[in-house]
């Protein structure tokens, strides 16, 4: 199982993780006791509950780089580019905006 920690800001807002099902985020509890800087996406509201989906949740998908970029990326770090997780976890840790996904070596 890959998976993430998701950063807004420089606070973990919760966990992003590749399984047998699928793609899922779940925001820590932590953070969701106190979000000081809210939401990490309009898509992706305050819960407990884990957000779940058979592909890569959109927002994440969205922050991947696309085009040139990414096939610099691919060819540079050897990546699959069907690999959406490693893709995420590899060239997202400091994204445009406030959000960042760092590797989570926990497991």
């Amino acid at each position: 199982m890959k998976q993430g920690l998701v950063y807004k800001k420089d606070i973990i807002a919760g966990t992003i993780w590749e399984d047998e099902n699928g793609y899922s985020f779940q925001y820590n509890k932590d953070y969701l006791a106190n979000p000081v800087y809210g939401s990490v996406s309009k898509t992706l509201p305050l819960r407990s509950e884990a957000f779940t989906d058979k592909n890569m949740l959109p927002f994440f998908d969205g922050l991947i780089p696309e085009g040139w970029l990414l096939e610099i990326a691919v060819e540079n770090w050897k990546l699959n580019p069907r690999d959406r997780m490693s893709l995420l976890l590899t060239l997202c840790k400091d994204c445009i905006g406030d959000i960042g996904i760092v590797q989570n070596e926990e497991k």
